[in-house]
């Protein structure tokens, strides 16, 4: 048995703020740290299914909640690093111990014992006088039982160990594969005058990138921060083409990285449990702890907004066509290597604003202190920078995060650059939940966001596009919501509630972006010292909906396909490419290209949490627009209603009903009215 002094994962963590030690840990550590989690997280179900007591809602229901507190320390250190640093060992681990994990899992929800004690407590939940967190946490735990197979026959109980063990298995698989072909695709460039168009700044980048791959001239990469750029600004329409393609088929060459048998099966396998548990689809099964509950509940605001966004979409396509002809003078048909490139044309000369004019305000460091800033101006929280703290790379930061009365927040991680091991996108994670111990004592949250921002050059620092400063904001709504929680179980804590209700914070936070008073603060040229002119924060507020239609309609483009691999009443055996296009097909707004494929790179919804989820994303946005209407009345900056947020939605995790929760803040229901206006689709 590996013992803890042999192994920095195990016991206690002997660092500031029991953060993990990931200066010590070396990757041999991480299996035999599972092992030992797993045999601790089995000894603590053993405790309780052999309680000879009768169950109650402690020794059954809180005890389970806080059994195998050594696994969930080393899955989180060892994903998070996954996530952000993979390296081939790291990936070969993580396929051995999926398994491992989600058989440990399915010894939990299909132990009959241990599912008897939490229903004789659930039975007798009225009598219980439990508080409002403590029957969340009592019915939830119920619940997880439930979905996962508690009530299934014998042999059905086996059936579905053994499909969610395939299916665990098959979908870090998907995203391994999406990662591995995205990393080994590079746009290598010689010859000078294939540059024209691309601003020095990304051209300096491609010019690094090639420099560290041991390479002469310039190296674009499908990596947000040089893909986007190089699709947005690059003249050689062909190399645009190139490039474009290689991103729509990451997942699909028909090698040994291919998804479309994956996606094949991964679908499958999520039908076949959805019917076990009884259901006709597995999104039927996976909506039921959602505030949409019902998929035609979700298909009624897609198409609610399809409506109101795509005659707004299809008059922006042609807007940009006819920009296009103009500028060409010749006949030319707008494809999806050409919509970035005319757009931001189209988008300069209209507005007279672009991201390279931008660009310049928006100096990393700068807008990290601007963002932190308006968390301190909102929720009065302060973050002090720690160099103590262990990280797993060296661009890694870490800092103490405290309220405004001096009290201990959380501990806040921030990973800002692309690198080769790194998954692509931007994401929050808890390193570890917020809870109340045995002891009742208030242990604090660590937090970690994650994005792929532009890199620091020889000659500049990171200078951030609007978009990206967007992206920031997003997240770290997000870890807002985990920093602030003030519950009493990890299981409810912070970003642990219904996936459709997860965005709201998020997305809510990203409306200071378009508002003059806040990129006042922020947005300061990195050379002279200068705020940004009056004149460009108005230009960019003033295209702040360029092409809203457009970008709708391509996320309920996302939202359609997910529904419809996730609605199939009968296993799939039909080609992954024909499907997808009849799945979006009311959705699409630009022409479609042969033989490019979206589903399989689509690691949302086949490796991430967001099957027969990813319409939340638009759910929330109803949500946030409606929250933010809150603060445009009394003030963007207006603490009341900071404080209403953060008590009402920020704290309470899961610990209550978003339902209930969205109405305390807001004090009525929320409508898409706020949404259609601020999009100036509705006057």
């Amino acid at each position: 048995m590996t013992q803890a002094s042999d192994n920095p994962l195990l016991g206690t963590y002997n660092t500031p703020f029991e953060t993990p030690p990931f200066n010590l840990i070396q990757t041999g550590h991480y299996e035999p740290a599972f092992e030992e989690g797993i045999r601790e997280l089995e000894q603590d179900i053993e405790k309780i299914t052999g309680n000879p007591e009768a169950p109650t809602f402690e020794n059954t229901i809180v005890a389970l909640e806080r059994a195998g507190k050594t696994l969930t320390k080393v899955s989180s250190a060892f994903f998070n690093v996954l996530h952000a640093e993979a390296d081939d060992e790291m990936m070969e681990i993580s396929q051995r111990v999926s398994p491992r994990l989600s058989e440990a899992n399915n010894n939990i929800y299909l132990n009959e014992t241990l599912f008897n004690r939490v229903k004789a407590v659930y039975d007798q939940r009225e009598k219980l006088h439990l508080s409002t967190e403590e029957g969340r946490l009592l019915e939830d735990t119920y619940e997880a039982f439930k979905v996962r197979g508690a009530d299934l026959s014998p042999e059905d109980k086996e059936k579905y160990r053994k499909l969610s063990t395939e299916l665990s298995t098959l979908t870090l698989t998907f995203d391994q594969n999406a990662l591995k072909d995205k990393n080994r695709f590079e746009l290598h460039i010689t010859d000078e005058t294939n540059l024209e168009g691309i601003p020095d700044t990304h051209i300096e980048a491609a010019a690094m990138t090639a420099k560290e791959k041991g390479k002469e001239g310039w190296i674009f990469t499908l990596s947000a921060p040089s893909y986007i750029p190089f699709m947005r600004y690059a003249d050689n329409r062909d190399l645009r083409e190139k490039m474009y393609r290689e991103y729509m088929s990451v997942g699909n060459k028909g090698d040994e990285f291919d998804n479309q048998e994956i996606i094949r099966k991964i679908v499958n396998i999520r039908l076949e449990i959805a019917r076990l548990m009884g259901y006709n689809t597995y999104a039927e099964y996976g909506l039921k702890h959602t505030m949409a509950k019902k998929p035609e509940h979700v298909y009624k605001l897609l198409n609610e907004l399809l409506e109101a966004y795509k005659p707004v979409a299809l008059n922006e396509y042609s807007e940009v066509q006819g920009f296009a002809l103009g500028l060409e003078n010749r006949n030319i048909t707008v494809m999806p290597w050409d919509w970035s490139y005319y757009s931001e044309k189209l988008k300069d000369l209209r507005f007279d604003v672009n991201d390279e004019m931008t660009r310049p305000y928006f100096e990393l460091e700068n807008v990290k202190k601007g963002v932190f800033g308006l968390a301190t101006q909102l929720y009065g929280i302060t973050f002090k920078p720690n160099k103590e703290i262990p990280v797993y790379h060296p661009e890694v930061e870490a800092y103490e995060v405290y309220d405004a009365d001096g009290r201990f927040v959380s501990i806040l991680y921030t990973d800002f650059h692309p690198r080769e091991g790194k998954q692509s996108g931007a994401w929050m994670n808890s390193v570890k939940s917020q809870y109340r111990d045995e002891n009742g004592d208030d242990s604090r949250s660590q937090v970690i966001i994650v994005m792929n921002f532009t890199r620091p050059t020889e000659t500049k620092p990171s200078l951030l596009s609007f978009d990206e400063v967007n992206t920031f904001l997003h997240e770290f709504g997000h870890a807002l919501h985990g920093m602030l929680a003030e519950g009493h179980y990890a299981s409810l804590s912070g970003t642990s509630v219904y996936r459709d209700f997860v965005e709201l914070p998020s997305q809510l936070m990203e409306n200071w972006l378009t508002e003059k008073e806040f990129l006042d603060q922020i947005a300061v040229h990195y050379e002279t010292g200068e705020k940004i002119p009056e004149e460009l924060v108005q230009k960019l507020v003033n295209a702040a909906n360029f092409n809203t239609g457009y970008l709708c309609c391509r996320q309920l483009s996302f939202g359609m396909l997910d529904m419809a691999w996730h609605t199939l009443s009968t296993p799939f055996e039909g080609k992954v490419m024909d499907f997808e296009k009849e799945a979006w097909a009311p959705t699409i707004i630009l022409p479609e290209v042969e033989g490019t494929l979206m589903s399989s790179s689509f690691s949302h919804i086949f490796a991430g949490g967001y099957a027969a989820g990813y319409y939340g994303y638009k759910w929330a946005e109803v949500l946030d627009a409606d929250a933010f209407a809150a603060f445009k009345e009394a003030g963007i900056f207006n603490q009341e209603v900071a404080r209403s947020f953060r008590e009402n939605i920020l704290s309470k995790g899961g610990t209550e009903d978003p339902d209930v929760l969205y109405k305390k803040f807001r004090g009525k229901e929320p409508s898409i009215d706020a949404l259609l206006i601020r999009n100036g689709i509705k006057k």
